[in-house]
C-alpha cells in the first residue's frame, strides 16, 4: 500500500487548511469570478477617433470588466450579433432613440494646408466649389451647401466613392480634396494643424453616433455611463472650439 512520508504528515494539515479557506471563499469574491466580459461593437471611425484613445480612462476604473472591441459596416448594416453593446450611427428616431444618442456633432469643410495653397485663397463658400471635394454616401454635403447660400450646387460626382468617414479623412489628410467632416472625428487633426477649417460655418449633423445596449449587465451600465460622460465633454469641447 501506500503511506505517506514523514514530510507528507507535517504537510497535509497545511494543505487541509489552505482548502478550507478556499471553499470557505464565496465565489464572487475570488478573483477569477470578479471579471465581467463586455463585448462592443463599434463603427470603425468611431472606434479609431474617439473611443480607442479613451479606452484607458475607462480600463483604470473598471478593471473587472474584460473588453472586447469589434467592429461593424454602417452602410452594409452588418454588424456583430454576439454583442452586448452596439455604437450605432444612424438617425433618430429610426435607427437611435433620442437617449441612446451620444453626442450631437457638427460638420464643417477640411482641407490639408497643402492642398489650400495649390489653389486661389478661399473668400466665400462658392470658392470651395472649385476645389476636389470628396464624397461619402455617408455624409451627404447638402446640409452645409445649404446653410452656406449654396442650394442649387450638386453633390460632388467625381472623384472614389468612400464608403467610411475614416477614408473621408484619410484622403482629405493626404491633400486629395475637402472633406466635410465632423469637429469630433478631426479633433487631434484639427489641434495638430494637419487639416484647417476653410470657413467658420458648421452645421448640426443630420445622423449621429449611439450607443445601444442589446444585453442589460452591471457591465454595460458602467460602460454607458462612461461614454456618454466622454462624449458630452467632446460635444463641450466642439461647441467652444474657435472657427
Amino acid at each position: 500500500g501506500l503511506g505517506l512520508t514523514p514530510a507528507g504528515h507535517e504537510y497535509l494539515p497545511q494543505v487541509r487548511q489552505a482548502l478550507a479557506l478556499l471553499r470557505a471563499m464565496p465565489l464572487h469574491q475570488r478573483a477569477s469570478q470578479q471579471r465581467e466580459r463586455l463585448r462592443v461593437s463599434s463603427t470603425p471611425t468611431f472606434a479609431r477617433q474617439l473611443l480607442v484613445p479613451a479606452l484607458p480612462g475607462f480600463t483604470a476604473t473598471h478593471r473587472q470588466v474584460e473588453l472586447e472591441l469589434t467592429l461593424s459596416v454602417p452602410l452594409l448594416a452588418e454588424g456583430d450579433a454576439g454583442a452586448d453593446a452596439e455604437i450605432r450611427h444612424g438617425a433618430v428616431p429610426d435607427d437611435l432613440a433620442a437617449s441612446q444618442v451620444l453626442l450631437h456633432d457638427r460638420l464643417t469643410p477640411l482641407a490639408a494646408p497643402a492642398l489650400l495653397a495649390r489653389h486661389a485663397p478661399l473668400q466665400t463658400p462658392a470658392d470651395l466649389l472649385a476645389l476636389p471635394l470628396l464624397r461619402t454616401p455617408l455624409q451627404p454635403w447638402a446640409p452645409w451647401l445649404r446653410a452656406a447660400g449654396l442650394a442649387d450646387a450638386a453633390e460632388p460626382d467625381a472623384g472614389p466613392r468612400l464608403v467610411d468617414l475614416g477614408l473621408t479623412l484619410a484622403a482629405a489628410l493626404a491633400g486629395q480634396g475637402v472633406a466635410l467632416a465632423r469637429l469630433s472625428l478631426a479633433r487631434h487633426e484639427l489641434a495638430e494643424g494637419r487639416l484647417v477649417r476653410p470657413f467658420a460655418l458648421a452645421v448640426p449633423a443630420e445622423r449621429h453616433y449611439g450607443l445601444v445596449v442589446h444585453r442589460p449587465s452591471p457591465a454595460a451600465d458602467a460602460f454607458a455611463a462612461w461614454l456618454h460622460g466622454h462624449c458630452q465633454a467632446l460635444q463641450a469641447e466642439n461647441s467652444s472650439a474657435p472657427a
